[in-house]
């Protein structure tokens, strides 16, 4: 497929022009940010694993009745996609004390909740995506109550779902984080799960071990990223033993010759 024109340019994935009206392409990029983007670098092969990845998760998420924004996978790098209006709201599902609420509480990394929570961010990288309550929303009218409701819904059975599906595989689903859109038909709309679901944006530990295998490798200065990230592949089944190399050198062949 020919490179149409750019819509959006984000920290992991580029938005190009559809082949259809109300289509997208999006294309992942090995570029990693963390802290709000103060610090940057790349984990080769990254924009692959996290395409296969996603495509993977949104696909199952769809066979339980998530409606989600991702139509199909189309080579390595991209996906063709809905275009909706994205929901200004990072919504973030935690199941184990880490990273900012064990910073923000005092809470050891590691401690089981009793019970799942949901927060939400507001999606401003200036502010740095700062935590909101639901009078926020409501007041600056970011989101309507049924398209909250809807939302939260989601993001509850969406926990359900991935938390047994990583514990399957011998990993634990520490938290994750959710973005949602608007698809507008007829006048009307309704939300629907949008962005990726990869170990960009989850915390996935080894049960075993408690190795990290996301994106904390790279904020947190440990090493092996991309390593991590084709351990997910890997035991998801996406990426059979000994692919992994031929599949990243591949990618890095067709990106040297410009696709």
């Amino acid at each position: 497929m020919s490179r149409r024109r750019q819509i959006y340019e984000g920290k992991a994935k580029i938005l190009y022009e559809g082949p259809e009206p109300g289509t997208l392409i999006q294309y992942f990029k090995d570029d990693a940010t963390a802290f709000n983007a103060q610090k940057k670098g790349t984990i080769s092969g990254k924009g692959v694993l996290n395409n296969r990845i996603s495509e993977h998760v949104f696909t199952l998420l769809a066979q339980i009745g998530i409606p989600t924004h991702f139509i199909r996978r189309l080579n390595m790098r991209e996906q063709l996609i809905r275009q909706v209006e994205i929901v200004p709201i990072e919504v973030v599902v935690r199941n184990v004390a880490a990273g900012s609420l064990s910073k923000r509480l005092g809470i050891e990394e590691g401690v089981q909740l009793p019970r799942t929570i949901i927060e939400y961010y507001y999606k401003d990288d200036a502010l740095g995506d700062p935590l909101i309550a639901d009078e926020h929303i409501a007041c600056f009218g970011w989101a309507s109550q049924d398209e909250m409701n809807d939302i939260a819904d989601m993001a509850v059975r969406i926990n359900d779902f991935l938390a047994g599906l990583f514990a399957g595989i011998g990993i634990r689903l520490v938290d994750f984080k959710l973005e949602f859109g608007r698809l507008w038909e007829n006048d009307f709309s309704r939300v629907i799960l949008a962005d990726e679901i990869s170990p960009d944006g989850c915390r996935l530990w080894d049960m075993a071990t408690n190795e990290k295998l996301d994106k904390d490798r790279f904020r947190r200065d440990l090493g092996g990223e991309a390593e991590a990230y084709q351990e997910v592949a890997r035991r998801l089944g996406l990426l059979p033993e000994g692919e992994s190399n031929m599949v990243l050198d591949l990618d890095e062949h067709r990106q040297k010759r410009g696709r």
